[in-house]
């Protein structure tokens, strides 16, 4: 495994997030044979609090990074962190689906060339996870707010006390896979005709008692779901991916390389069937020879998905439900 270099770190504790980045020495080697020893690019698409970002800038002296992140707090850090690296690395407060908006920014409104890596580090934040105030976090009471980008959209309270219950029900049913769903927006419906829901603890108190006992010994924290799905919701999580991954595949170079590192099912299942089809031939089954242009665009660096082994999940819990995947763009189609 590569050596992790050296980097600055962000602060911990009152004065500062803490934030251990997942998967790291893994991620440094899936891009060093793209990355090393020549004039590069790679695009952070969720640079987050620059755990990786700073790594790579210290792993690369010729590397320029384009960190992408929605969360103005998030990227106040970043900056803060990655100043020993200059003008290489390049910061930009946006949705990763508006990844092609942000490559013209960054290149003057010209052409933008294709770049060498793509990182995306999916789901919420150390930062959103430990910020009391942000409502992501079950075990601590706060406004139910969950936005990523905290001065726009819809909060996980709006969703609460707005959307119907068959809407509420689908949300809670496909993004947090909950069992349990249609009750639990019931249960919902009958506590906001008393008044609104506004707090976590509220939230959380509802869930207990809309869960059964059985399932909440056996299942797990039974707001745990709940939580993910709206999330999701309000962030849009799900339909920015699948805008985006496909646009940073196309914007990859030949030998350019695509890292994912998903936290849910629900991300992880996106990812695998965006890879599994660009690495697929698209020459019709049947025929003997392959047809011109229609080899495989990419090729599957990871067999399957890779997980975090117990040494680091001891020492970063968040790192126990990642699943990581990556993909190289092939130099012809083959």
């Amino acid at each position: 495994m590569t050596d992790v270099p050296q980097v600055p770190q962000p602060r911990s504790g009152r004065s500062g997030p803490s934030h251990v980045p997942v998967l790291l020495p893994r991620v440094l080697e899936l891009f060093e044979p793209v990355l090393s020893g020549r004039p590069a690019v790679l695009v952070d698409a969720t640079v987050g609090l620059g755990g990786h970002a700073a790594a790579l800038l210290a792993a690369h002296p010729e590397l320029t990074l384009i960190g992408i992140d929605r969360d103005p707090q998030a990227l106040d850090v970043t900056a803060r962190r990655l100043t020993a690296f200059g003008e290489r690395a390049v910061l930009r407060r946006a949705v990763y689906d508006e990844l092609p908006d942000v490559l013209a920014s960054v290149s003057g409104g010209e052409a933008v060339p294709q770049f060498d890596g793509v990182l995306f580090d999916l789901g919420v934040s150390s930062l959103q996870l430990d910020a009391v105030d942000r409502g992501f976090a079950y075990a601590q009471d706060s406004a139910l707010d969950m936005r990523m980008d905290p001065e726009a959209g819809r909060t996980a309270a709006d969703v609460l006390n707005d959307y119907s219950v068959p809407e509420l029900t689908r949300v809670l049913r496909d993004y947090g896979e909950e069992r349990f769903a249609a009750r639990i927006a019931t249960a919902v419906a009958r506590r906001r005709e008393q008044h609104p829901l506004r707090t976590s603890a509220e939230l959380v108190e509802l869930l207990y008692q809309a869960v059964p006992a059985a399932t909440r010994r056996t299942g797990g924290h039974p707001a745990k779901r709940t939580f993910q799905a709206l999330r999701i919701e309000v962030n849009g999580e799900l339909d920015a991916l699948r805008e985006a991954l496909p646009a940073a595949l196309d914007a990859l170079a030949v030998g350019g390389r695509a890292v994912v590192l998903a936290y849910h099912s629900l991300e992880d299942r996106i990812v695998k069937r965006t890879l599994a089809a660009r690495a697929a031939s698209r020459t019709p089954v049947g025929l003997p020879v392959e047809l011109p242009d229609h080899g495989p665009e990419f090729q599957l660096i990871t067999r399957g998905a890779e997980l975090a082994d117990d040494a680091e999940i001891a020492e970063n819990p968040r790192a126990s439900s990642v699943r990581l995947r990556a993909a190289q763009r092939l130099e012809v189609p083959q």
